[in-house]
């Protein structure tokens, strides 16, 4: 039993993917709420069907089913109310892989309060930002870590009234767990005023951008519906199945895959509270709950591989995807030759629901984002506004013409000229560069700010990243222009070693060799540094932007 019906046109079910684009229409009903319309409704209608299979690495494990969900999510709503938190008011949840996720998250939905998730990698002066640029009310937490930097922000963070821990007691924050059972279960749906409509701000991420402050992407209350895409056709989530998606709560990517597509297509989500990756446990955790679809990066799938993923029994599994980096073809083929199942990747943004997709009818080319979803239209354009040719590269841009996409969001908060920047001409800008092939196949380019122009060509850092992440010595790699006086820009690979490789000129010499064999001439990279680690943004995004000032502060010295 699930409710994919009741939210798209005929109830239509699509195995054909020409169909599924031309055909496929979300029905959005006035005043949508996922609390009121999706949980409540499946605790009415199957109150005992499982929702939520949590473990820890201590041991620990429950199951909840939407009965369970529903009662704590009203529970929690009531807690919310008792602290002052109302239609409206933003509350940040830092809280990991922590069940209480889901009790808040929808307790919020249903006052009509203004979820914020964060990560629990945010130090001092990254959560002063936050707290002070959507002017939060109250932060959720666990976790003395993190709790110590919370509390470090907190002179900074004038409009932070209340902190909730759902840890242990402790002084100065308010006990989730002591108080939360004297509260009672019945919260009727707001009304008048007080009741959420679609356009309301149902939920605030902010985005870890590779270069500059963290944007607030905000999304309104129809936006779980564009998920049922996500999860039904990119996903192909299975009713009473078990979903895991490799995401901390605190990321976009979460919501794409342990809530709202999931629930309302009928399957059930595994949240394993991992307190370090660790491979060889994730994959006995994934044979011991005999989990159904599963979604990671590449990054995560090569580090399956690498934990020698034969040795588990994975039969459960039926469908995988990945998205979010180049996916390496060696990879593809090692898993595809241990479980006979191909990864299908998908494309899409904090700003968006899945975008582009290896969905049903499609067979995966590996390194491609697939096909356009049902939800956008979507052009690869030239810097003209006309659309390119195959194999012409360009900027993805969704057109609004016809309607805007459920799941594609509302604006950058508290910033209209940002917003007004990235919706132009009736058109949202992605920012990203792409190209199709011959059969429709998008294939990813880089940040249009990303992009390599050397000797006349526009060169992908993605593709060369993508090839160079075969070479054996090659752990991890980042590929970024320099200036040059011939080229104009000269490409530069920033790359960091395994384990069983030391830097030297041979090494180098021997990379440049190899390469010469991967690809064209003029995508050779024409220098390469050995680091110890790349810059990163919180969420673990490679900032390009950091290695091309470093250059230019090396540039200017010389």
């Amino acid at each position: 039993m699930n409710l994919y019906a009741d939210f798209v046109e005929n109830g239509t079910e699509f195995t054909n993917y020409e169909d599924l684009k031309n055909n496929f229409k979300i029905k959005i009903p006035e005043n949508f709420n996922f609390s009121y319309d999706v949980i409540d409704k499946y605790e009415k209608l199957a109150p005992k069907k499982r929702a939520l299979v949590w473990c820890d690495d201590t041991g620990a494990e429950r199951t909840f089913t939407f009965e369970d969900i529903a009662r704590e999510s009203r529970r929690t709503a009531n807690y919310l109310v008792s602290k002052g938190i109302k239609k409206g008011d933003a509350v940040m949840l830092i809280l990991r892989r922590k069940y209480e996720f889901w009790f808040f998250i929808t307790a919020l939905h249903r006052i009509g309060a203004i979820a914020v998730p964060a990560t629990n990698q945010l130090l001092q002066k990254d959560i002063e930002y936050r707290t002070n640029a959507a002017k939060i009310k109250m932060i959720v937490s666990y976790d003395d870590l993190i709790q110590s930097e919370i509390e470090k922000a907190m002179p900074k963070s004038p409009s932070v009234k209340y902190l909730v821990t759902v840890d242990s007691p402790k002084e100065g924050w308010i006990s989730y767990n002591s108080e939360i059972s004297s509260f009672g279960t019945d919260f009727p749906r707001p009304q008048g005023e007080l009741a959420t409509c679609n356009d309301d701000v149902m939920l605030l991420y902010f985005t870890s951008g590779t270069s500059g402050y963290p944007k607030m992407v905000v999304h309104n209350f129809v936006y779980p519906l564009g998920h049922i895409v996500t999860a039904k056709y990119w996903q192909n989530v299975i009713d009473d199945g078990l979903h895991l998606t490799v995401a901390e709560t605190g990321w976009a990517k979460s919501v794409w895959g342990k809530l709202y597509g999931q629930w309302i297509c009928g399957s059930a989500v595994f949240a394993y509270d991992m307190i370090q990756f660790k491979p060889g446990v994730l994959l006995k955790k994934v044979e011991q709950y005999k989990v159904t679809t599963f979604c990671a990066p590449p990054t995560v799938y090569n580090y399956l591989v690498r934990a020698d993923i034969k040795k588990f029994d994975l039969s459960s599994l039926k469908h995988l995807t990945t998205a979010g980096e180049a996916l390496n073809p060696e990879v593809f083929k090692k898993v595809y030759e241990a479980l006979g199942l191909k990864m299908c990747e998908g494309y899409g943004q904090t700003e968006s629901t899945v975008i582009a997709g290896t969905f049903p009818g499609v067979e995966p080319k590996p390194g491609s984002m697939g096909k356009p979803s049902p939800c956008y239209d979507v052009s690869i354009v030239r810097p003209d506004g006309t659309k390119c040719n195959p194999n012409e590269q360009g900027s993805i841009v969704i057109s609004l013409d016809k309607s805007r996409p459920c799941g594609l969001f509302s604006g950058y908060f508290h910033d209209e000229e940002k917003t007004k920047s990235v919706f132009e001409d009736n058109k949202y800008l992605t920012g990203d560069t792409a190209y199709y092939d011959e059969d429709g196949y998008i294939w990813f380019v880089g940040r249009d700010d990303d992009v390599i122009k050397s000797s006349g060509y526009r060169v992908s850092p993605f593709e060369i990243e993508s090839i160079l992440q075969e070479h054996p010595a090659v752990l991890e790699c980042a590929v970024t222009g320099v200036p040059d006086p011939r080229r104009g820009q000269a490409i530069k690979a920033t790359i960091v070693l395994t384990k069983l490789y030391e830097a030297s000129e041979q090494l180098r010499i021997s990379i440049l060799d190899w390469m010469k064999e991967k690809t064209a001439a003029y995508k050779h990279p024409r220098i390469i540094e050995f680091v110890n680690s790349l810059p990163k943004t919180i969420s673990g995004k490679i900032r390009r932007v950091e290695i091309r000032q470093n250059d230019e502060e090396k540039g200017k010295k010389e």
